[in-house]
C-alpha cells in the first residue's frame, strides 16, 4: 500500500508550537497550495491543506516559518474522528509530516511581499534524522536522477 503526499505551497498563519501531557512537540498549520489547472476566463483556485507535524519536524517549523513562508511537506495522509462542541461526529483530513523543507525565502525589503528563488543549498529536515539536513543535490541522488554530467545512455534530454 502506498500514502505519500508531496505539497507545496505558502503557510496561511504562524505555526503554534504545543507540547503533549507527555512532553512530545506538536504543532499543526495549514497551506495554501494553488491548483496547477485553469480554465481559461477562471481564476486560479487554491486548496488549504492541513498538516500536523510532531516532534523535531514541529520545532523546525515553528522555528523557521511563518506566515506567508513559502514550504514544502511530505508525509502521508490520515483522517480521524471526532465530536465537535456541539456533539456532531466530524472527520478531519490530514497530512502528517514526515520531512519539511525551504523553498524560498521572503525578502526583508521593508514589509514588501516580494520573493526570492529559493538558496541552492537551503536546509530541510526529515523526521527520524536528528542530526542531519539534507540538500537539494543529495535529494536528487536519493531519488535516482544523477548528475548533470552523467550522461551514459546518450539521450538527448
Amino acid at each position: 500500500m502506498i500514502n505519500c503526499a508531496v505539497i507545496m505551497g505558502r503557510l496561511v498563519a504562524d505555526p503554534e508550537l504545543r507540547t503533549t501531557t507527555s512532553g512530545k512537540s506538536v504543532t499543526s498549520f495549514c497551506v495554501a497550495v494553488d491548483r496547477n489547472y485553469v480554465r481559461q476566463g477562471e481564476e486560479r483556485q487554491t486548496d488549504f491543506i492541513n498538516v500536523v507535524a510532531w516532534r523535531q519536524n514541529a520545532d523546525f517549523v515553528t522555528r523557521y516559518f511563518h506566515k506567508g513562508s513559502m514550504i514544502a511537506v511530505q508525509g502521508s495522509i490520515q483522517t480521524r474522528s471526532y465530536e465537535d462542541k456541539t456533539g456532531a461526529k466530524r472527520t478531519a483530513v490530514e497530512i502528517v509530516a514526515d520531512s519539511v523543507s525551504f523553498c524560498g525565502s521572503k525578502a526583508s525589503d521593508a514589509g514588501q511581499n516580494r520573493f526570492e528563488a529559493p538558496a541552492a543549498n537551503a536546509p530541510s529536515y526529515q523526521a527520524g534524522n536528528t542530526a542531519s539536513f539534507s540538500t537539494p543535490a543529495a535529494a536528487e541522488e536519493d531519488f535516482g536522477f544523477g548528475s548533470a554530467d552523467d550522461d551514459d545512455d546518450g539521450l538527448p534530454f
